[in-house]
């Protein structure tokens, strides 16, 4: 032994590198798992609430929208949601449904992780736009989470990195 140097140290850093760089290749993983589980049941609790879905009254999406219409950032978005309140409610809810499968799966996700951040920008400067400090609203941290899988989409665990994997094993054989 030459100098007390050790020759399986080398070894063990590698085995850490292979976690890390494991751990790194899956980082957006449990975003995705969240977001798309949350956004499946904020839409499904919309289409359910048969008081959510009415123009007007106690708990009527209607309702909640002229509520907030004087505060928002915005408040040409909420009067053209309010020309339809169930349309409109109808289009988030659905609008919601198709993100969270396709975030969840990793259908087309890059397409419906901006659908994502548009949901949550548009419930941003309308609905909890008068939040003071801003970070008590719910909506802006959904926005920025919503932009690393704009940027990154589902490469791993997803029905894309799956169709990328086909195209590829037939380009290449």
């Amino acid at each position: 032994m030459a100098h007390g140097m050790r020759t399986d140290s080398h070894s063990n850093y590698v085995r850490r590198n292979d976690w890390r760089d494991n751990a790194t290749h899956y980082a957006l993983l449990p975003l995705r798992i969240f977001l798309g589980v949350t956004f499946i049941y904020a839409g499904l609790d919309k289409i359910t609430d048969s008081a959510f879905m009415k123009a007007n009254g106690t708990g009527s999406l209607g309702e909640t929208m002229r509520g907030v219409r004087d505060l928002a950032a915005f408040p040409e978005l909420v009067d053209l949601a309010l020309k339809s309140p169930v349309g409109f409610g109808y289009a988030i809810a659905l609008g919601e449904l198709a993100v969270g499968i396709g975030i969840l799966i990793g259908l087309l996700a890059r397409v419906a992780a901006l659908g994502g951040a548009l949901i949550s920008l548009s419930l941003w400067l309308t609905m909890s736009w008068h939040e003071e400090p801003y970070y008590y609203g719910n909506d802006l941290p959904y926005l920025m989470a919503w932009l690393p899988l704009v940027l990154a989409g589902a490469p791993y665990l997803s029905v894309d990195a799956w169709l990328a994997a086909r195209r590829n094993s037939r380009a290449s054989a």
